[in-house]
């Protein structure tokens, strides 16, 4: 598949992620890890963590790794559920994630991950998504 090789950083280039300067890397098929650095930007008005920022991050990163496991003659996915629980916010600092793929079927993946708080150490989210994976059309 054209592109499935490509490293994570050129593939969030020019996308919602990369304007929230989400990084993501994949070392090995079934995983992926996710970092953001909080800035103004990812703030709601209330001035704390927005919470559309933390499952951007945490959506980005299982979609990155969804993409690096598909199976054989897959062309791509889509999410087709996501569930976050949301257990603390920040102001400041860096949040971390490591995807891992629970359920790697020809149809669809399951993929959990959490946001943790660098700084506290603290896991601020929890999330689940589920992925469609599609074919060419026969």
């Amino acid at each position: 598949m054209a592109g499935k090789d490509a490293g994570a950083v050129g593939m969030i280039e020019g996308t919602l992620p990369h304007l929230l300067g989400i990084e993501i890397v994949v070392p090995e098929p079934g995983r992926a890890n996710g970092r953001m650095v909080i800035t103004p930007q990812h703030m709601s008005p209330n001035g704390f963590l927005h919470a559309a920022s933390v499952v951007a991050l945490l959506d980005s990163t299982c979609g990155i790794g969804c993409f690096h496991a598909l199976p054989d003659g897959a062309t791509g996915f889509t999410t087709v559920e996501l569930k976050s629980n949301h257990l603390g916010t920040a102001r400041e600092g860096t949040l971390v994630c490591e995807a891992r793929m629970v359920h790697g079927g020809r149809t669809t993946q399951v993929w959990d991950t959490e946001a943790k708080h660098v700084e506290s150490g603290k896991v601020i989210a929890l999330f689940r998504c589920t992925q469609m994976i599609l074919y060419p059309k026969a």
